[in-house]
C-alpha cells in the first residue's frame, strides 16, 4: 500500500473533507504494515521449521518444498558433526574445542569409571576408536620437546606425554590425561631391557597358550625416577604397580592393563556408596616380572601363570591412614580376613554391572609378615578363591 503524505499542514479554519490522511496517520499505517509483514513471515518460518523438526524426529523424510520427499541421511557421529562445523570456512572462529566433543572423542580412554588418567599405546597406534581424519595432536614429552602428528596417534618414541588435540587451527590441551607410548616387547634381549631383568614369559620359548590373554605381552611401560609419580587414574600412579625388586636399577619396565585400573576405581566408588570412606588403597603387589614371580620375595602361593605377570592383577587393601597396614573396613574393631571380604564383595558388585571387567577375586588372610588383602584381576573370565601366602 502507498501512503501519500501532504507536506503542508491544512490551513486553520478551513473545513476538511471526510477521510483525508494526515502525515501521522500515514506513518502509523506504514509501521503497521511492516510489523504485520514481519509477524506473518515469522509465523510461516516457524511453521516450516516445526514441520522439518517433526519429520526429523519421527524419522520421516525431509520436506523439499516444490520437490519430492527425500529420505533423511543417517545422522553423523558427534565427532564428525562438530569436526565438519569447525572445519567449515564459513563457520565463526572458535577459540577452543568444546568439552563435550573432547569427552566423546576420548571417552574410550577414560574407562567405564571415567577416572583413568593415562592411555597406554604402542608406537604410532590410534588414540581413539572414532579418530576423525581431521583431528591431529601435539604432544609434549618429558624433556619439554613438542611433537606434532597429523593424525590422532601415539608418538613414535616411548615415553610419557602431555596431549593437546587439534582440529584445523583450533587446539585444546587435555590437562588430566597422559599418553604413554610403550617399549615394544622385541626390545627385550636375554631376559632384560637395558640393565633391568624381566625374565621369560611362560610361552615365550615355545607352546601355544589356551587363551590369548596368556600370550606374550606386546610391550612395556618405561618407568623412570622422574615419571613414576605420573597419575594413571584418580587414586593410583605408575609407581604403585612396579615390581618390588632391583631398587637401584632405572629405568624399570611395567605392564599395566587399564581395565585393572577401571575395576579398582569402580570398587572404591562402590565401597564409598556403601558407607566406607575410602581415601587411599595400597597396592601391596602389582606387576611382577616372571623372574620375580618365580623366585623374588616370598614366592609361596604364587601361580606359575599368575596374572600379575600380565599387568592385569593387583593385591590391595584400604589404608586411609597410610601406615602400611590394612584398615578395619567392617568396623568390628579388628583387622582380619573379613575386611578383605568387604573389598571383595564390592568388586563382585562391580563385575555384575560391568561384565567387561570380569576376572579373579581372591581373599587372603594375614600371613608371612603382611595383613589380609584382596586379589583383583581382569583376566577375562570369572575366578574365585580363598588363599594364603603372597597371592
Amino acid at each position: 500500500m502507498t501512503v501519500r503524505a501532504d507536506p503542508t499542514p491544512p490551513r486553520q479554519g478551513r473545513a476538511r473533507r471526510a477521510g483525508p490522511r494526515t502525515p501521522r496517520s500515514g506513518r502509523r499505517r506504514l509501521a503497521f504494515d511492516v510489523v504485520a509483514g514481519l509477524l506473518l513471515g515469522a509465523v510461516v518460518s516457524a511453521w516450516a521449521v516445526s514441520i522439518v523438526a517433526y519429520r526429523e524426529r519421527s524419522g520421516a523424510g525431509v520436506v523439499d518444498f516444490g520437490g519430492p520427499v527425500l529420505a533423511a541421511p543417517p545422522p553423523p557421529s558427534a565427532v564428525r558433526r562438530v569436526s565438519s562445523s569447525l572445519m567449515d570456512p564459513r563457520a565463526k572462529s572458535t577459540a577452543y574445542l568444546d568439552d563435550a566433543v573432547l569427552k566423546g572423542l576420548l571417552a574410550g580412554l577414560r574407562g567405564e569409571s571415567g577416572k583413568l588418567k593415562a592411555a597406554f599405546r604402542p608406537p604410532n597406534a590410534d588414540l581413539a576408536d572414532e579418530a576423525d581424519q581431521n583431528f591431529s595432536a601435539t604432544f609434549e614429552g618429558e624433556s619439554g620437546q613438542a611433537i606434532s602428528t597429523d593424525k590422532l596417534i601415539a608418538p613414535a618414541d616411548p615415553g610419557v606425554y602431555k596431549l593437546a588435540v587439534q582440529l584445523g587451527k583450533v587446539s585444546q590441551p587435555i590437562e588430566d590425561l597422559r599418553i604413554i607410548t610403550m617399549v615394544p616387547f622385541a626390545e627385550k634381549k636375554n631376559e632384560r631391557i637395558g640393565l633391568y631383568y624381566l625374565g621369560s614369559w611362560p610361552y615365550e620359548k615355545g607352546g601355544t597358550p589356551l587363551l590369548a590373554s596368556y600370550a606374550n605381552p606386546s610391550g612395556f611401560v618405561e618407568v623412570t625416577r622422574e615419571n613414576r609419580s605420573t597419575p594413571v587414574s584418580e587414586h593410583f600412579k605408575l609407581g604403585d604397580f612396579l615390581t618390588k625388586d632391583q631398587p637401584d636399577v632405572w629405568p624399570k619396565y611395567l605392564l599395566l592393563d587399564p581395565k585393572l585400573l577401571d575395576k579398582l576405581e569402580l570398587t572404591i566408588e562402590e565401597l564409598r556408596q556403601e558407607g566406607h570412606p575410602v581415601e587411599h588403597v595400597l597396592v601391596m603387589s602389582g606387576f611382577r616380572t616372571p623372574r620375580y614371580n618365580k623366585s623374588g620375595g616370598n614366592p609361596g602361593g604364587r601361580a606359575s601363570l599368575s596374572r600379575h605377570m600380565y599387568g592385569d592383577a593387583s593385591d590391595v587393601y584400604v589404608d586411609n591412614d597410610r601406615d602400611g597396614q590394612p584398615d578395619d573396613l567392617n568396623g568390628d574393631g579388628r583387622v582380619d580376613v573379613q575386611d578383605a571380604k568387604v573389598f571383595a564383595d564390592a568388586a563382585e558388585k562391580v563385575e555384575q554391572r560391568h561384565p567387561a571387567l570380569v576376572g579373579g577375586i581372591g581373599i587372603y588372610k594375614a600371613c608371612c609378615g603382611h595383613g589380609p588383602f584382596t586379589h583383583i584381576d581382569t583376566r577375562g573370565y570369572r575366578a574365585r578363591w580363598y588363599g594364603e601366602g603372597a597371592g
